[in-house]
């Protein structure tokens, strides 16, 4: 294994020396938190890919092909269709609203007023993504030095807080371009083709498996509608994938690098689900399907190439972690720190203190310790992954989606939303159990109701507040310098 753990080494050496680099690039908030808004197609392309796909996309989508075959790979595919729908509908008008966070929009959408509440869901959805994250580095870890599940979640998460407090975006830009090639070349160009001819190619892997393996719904209707729910909604709200959105040079090259980004998370959800398949057929009696990814890297790759596919695994989920980490430490200084202090905007642009990058620095390394010891806590992947997705729909989904599609939506029918959503699903999750798909049905359904009946029993938003955000959704007026329009303006 010498030759492996030094591939591992190097990489991760690698990870802390772009957070040096990218903390000399740093300089504003608008460079700190959104890498000054100036990426290109191909770097947009890769970020975004290596933020969505994580481990429990590599690690989990390989688990689901063990179990159930091809049709496991529905998880990372409707990742991969909310990607798209967010690229193809959405994001050129949210790149061009110039802000930092979904709270933001919101405020901008309806006047003010709705950012604490929404600030404190994203906040808690964020956070429980980057603990999912941080909790599978104690399984790559395992399998590389048989280390004590603390310790491997202190290391792993220790280097993804120090090169996101050091460079923030940029130095996380950095890192997910290069985890991005090594994820491409480790699982699609490498584990994908050797798991197939060790598993005896496609022919004996249908010989050896039952043909519900190899049934495309094999996994089943209501799970893939609950995944479309949960994942592909998920990826048109989500804080760490907007802070990407507004990454980007300009609205095309959010549309179409974020499509490029879509397309290749469904062969990458493919693939795993091949792999996992292929793991099947090699190793049958696992004791967790959650193991067949290590399992098949650890006994079937010669030395070196073994090395990068963990790597690759490794990148997998840093690139996650990294985006949620700062994403959650954006929304906790931003949409709540900030407010509560009475602070509602930052300077004007042009005018950043330098004080706010060291201030949002200080955030990320709060988070990144709260990120650590939540992680050593909850032992559960798919639970915690569950809770943030079901918090971010059931609270979030309905005031951000009705903002932008339509304009009889109120401040007071967000908030609303907001609340009876997101109480909706903590206490479903309470009665019915996290792993239910209930919580997140009826959930949707309250925050939707909510909505409605509220938007339309106040007062319509203020026509100067509607006029300002059009004015913003088209590209016309300039980054805020001040507070948001609110209809007492």
């Amino acid at each position: 294994m010498a030759v492996d753990y030094l591939v591992i080494v190097a990489y991760l050496a690698g990870m802390l020396a772009m957070g040096w680099w990218g903390m000399r690039r740093a300089r504003s908030k608008s460079e700190f938190l959104v890498a000054g808004r100036r990426l290109g197609p191909a770097m947009y392309s890769g970020t975004m890919a290596a933020i969505v796909l994580g481990g429990a996309s590599t690690i989990g989508g390989v688990g689901l092909g063990y179990q159930y075959g091809l049709s496991g790979a529905w998880m990372v595919f409707t990742i991969g269709l909310g990607l798209l729908a967010l690229s193809v509908f959405f994001s050129a008008r949210i790149a061009r609203l110039k802000v930092y966070t979904v709270s933001e929009m919101l405020d901008l959408r309806y006047g003010g007023r709705a950012g604490v509440i929404s600030g404190v869901v994203m906040w808690a959805y964020t956070l429980m993504l980057a603990v999912t994250s941080t909790i599978a580095y104690a399984t790559i870890f395992d399998v590389l030095f048989d280390m004590n599940r603390t310790l491997a979640i202190v290391l792993g998460g220790s280097i993804v807080v120090a090169y996101s407090t050091l460079g923030g975006m940029w130095s996380i830009t950095l890192t997910d371009m290069v985890q991005f090639v090594v994820k491409t070349i480790g699982v699609l160009l490498l584990l994908l083709p050797i798991a197939v001819v060790k598993a005896g190619g496609f022919g004996e892997m249908k010989a050896q498996l039952p043909t519900e393996y190899f049934d495309p719904l094999g996994i089943g209707g209501e799970t893939i509608f609950t995944y479309v729910l949960i994942y592909t909604f998920g990826m048109l709200i989500g804080q760490d994938i907007w802070q990407r959105v507004f990454t980007a040079r300009s609205d095309t090259t959010a549309k179409w690098g974020g499509t490029v980004a879509g397309t290749y998370c469904l062969a990458y959800a493919l693939a795993g689900a091949v792999i996992g398949t292929a793991a099947k057929v090699l190793y049958p009696k696992l004791g967790s399907p959650d193991d067949a990814f290590a399992t098949i890297v650890k006994e079937e790759l010669p030395v070196g190439v073994r090395g990068l596919v963990l790597a690759a695994a490794l990148a997998a989920v840093m690139s996650t972690s990294s985006g949620a980490l700062i994403a959650c430490a954006t929304v906790a200084n931003n949409d709540i720190w900030s407010r509560l202090r009475g602070i509602v905007k930052a300077p004007a642009e042009g005018q950043e203190e330098h004080d706010e990058v060291k201030g949002n620095r200080l955030f990320i390394l709060i988070m990144g310790l709260a990120v650590i010891c939540t992680a050593i806590a909850i032992d559960n992947v798919v639970e915690a992954l569950t809770v943030a997705y079901n918090l971010l729909v059931g609270g979030l989904l309905v005031p951000i989606l009705g903002g932008l599609l339509w304009k009889r939506g109120t401040v007071h029918g967000a908030l609303a939303s907001v609340v009876v959503g997101g109480l909706a699903v903590i206490t479903l999750m309470a009665t019915y159990g996290i792993l239910a798909n209930e919580p997140v049905y009826y959930g949707l359904l309250a925050s939707l109701a909510a909505y409605l009946v509220v938007s339309l029993a106040t007062p319509a938003t203020d026509a100067a507040v509607l006029a300002a955000w059009r004015e913003r959704l088209a590209g016309r007026s300039p980054e805020l310098a001040s507070e948001p329009v609110t209809a007492s303006q």
